[in-house]
């Protein structure tokens, strides 16, 4: 029993809001940017870059992709915009669809490279960090083919194939009503790609810009495939479709800046982004906190803060506690002198005591012989000076 006889397409791609038409295919790339600035910032903070980094570069590389992206489709497929009976001005409808990800990527990047050269971070650590967010992106804007019912693949009878309307489907294959959903392939591809990088860069701490490649390797590979299925018109090269050698052409050149890239810069960047003067990373912050806890728990008063029922002075007050730190110097000063003064009557009874006891001890003694020890204190009696060292240690 067949669980699902076939994949329906959306009956429309386009709504209006009055004279304004919202698109689909334009909805699927916004969220797909906002979903990866949301993961890439979370990756860069954990790569110990500061927050609204991800932000600012982002404001750069959308437009550069999106140009590009259209750049790339115009000039692969220039045949559609230009030659006898084109009108070259539809190269500029990025709303009728035609977007390459080859060129998303160049521009993107490019755009990319000067956010972070402004902010003064490696680019290769940001894409480390954008890796998974990218692929993931992709595979959300390729729901916008699905609205559209565009790029799919070939006749197929398989209980997933996809219904295509009369209306799309292209010259040749007007008798057929399901195809392979490429854009369903492709979208399942690249979650997978970016599990492999996100547990690949966990597991292997990748830096350096090969996070970023092996999401290129993983994207290329099922590309190569999945531009095999493909049945709309493009240009081909040796029999292949030029999309095919593209793929294996980014492939071979990712693999060879992981192996050169892993040789020369092996391990992940210590610093991804320096701390602007003046402020603290967020690592930096919690530590803070964490440690301002532990000391407010043990009873400890902070460095710089005031103690529990203190009012800060301010500059009135100066006077009043220059005043009570003299009257507690003054406080302290007597109290060490009462402490002198209790000291040498000690002594001085212990002196009169010990010259008592040896008169008696004299007129009783055998022989007139001398009980005294050589410094002239009686034999068994602690001196003057052992007594006071016994008070300074209390």
């Amino acid at each position: 029993m067949q669980i699902l006889a076939s994949i329906p397409s959306p009956s429309q791609g386009v709504w209006h809001l009055g004279p304004v038409p919202i698109r689909a295919y334009a909805l699927c790339i916004i969220l797909g940017v906002i979903v990866a600035a949301w993961l890439g910032s979370r990756r860069w903070i954990a790569r110990g870059g500061q927050p609204g980094t991800v932000a600012d570069v982002v404001v750069w590389a959308t437009p550069f992709g999106l140009v590009g992206a259209r750049l790339y489709h115009v000039i692969t497929d220039y045949q559609l915009y230009f030659g006898p009976g084109r009108d070259p001005w539809r190269a500029f409808a990025v709303w009728e669809g035609g977007l390459g990800i080859w060129g998303a990527i160049a521009f993107g990047a490019l755009g990319a490279w000067i956010a972070c050269r402004r902010r003064g971070i490696p680019l290769p650590a940001m894409a480390d960090a954008a890796a998974p967010a990218i692929v993931i992106a992709q595979a959300i804007g390729r729901l916008g083919n699905w609205f559209n019912q565009e790029l799919f693949g070939g006749p197929t009878t398989v209980a997933w194939g996809l219904q295509i309307d009369s209306a799309h489907r292209p010259v040749g294959y007007e008798q057929y009503a399901t195809f392979h959903p490429t854009f369903l392939y492709e979208f399942i591809w690249d979650f997978g790609v970016a599990g492999l990088v996100i547990w690949a860069d966990r597991r292997f701490k990748l830096g350096h810009g090969r996070a970023f490649a092996v999401y290129v390797m993983g994207y290329t590979l099922g590309r190569a495939w999945i531009e095999y299925l493909r049945i709309d018109p493009v240009n081909h090269v040796l029999g292949l479709r030029l999309n095919v050698w593209t793929s294996v052409l980014v492939f071979l050149l990712a693999a060879l800046y992981f192996v050169i890239s892993a040789k020369l810069r092996p391990g992940r960047e210590e610093v991804v982004e320096p701390v602007p003067a003046g402020a603290s990373s967020a690592s930096d912050q919690g530590e803070v906190g964490q440690g301002r806890t532990e000391a407010t728990a043990t009873g400890a008063t902070p460095t710089g803060a005031t103690p529990t029922g203190a009012t800060p002075t301010d500059a009135g007050g100066s006077d009043a506690a220059a005043a009570s730190a003299d009257a507690g110097k003054a406080e302290a000063g007597a109290s060490g002198a009462a402490r002198v003064d209790v000291v040498t009557s000690a002594e001085s009874e212990t002196d009169h005591g010990a010259s008592g006891r040896s008169e008696e001890s004299g007129s009783a003694k055998p022989n007139g012989s001398d009980t005294r020890s050589t410094s002239g204190q009686p034999v068994g009696e602690d001196s003057p000076t052992q007594e006071r060292r016994s008070g300074d240690g209390r």
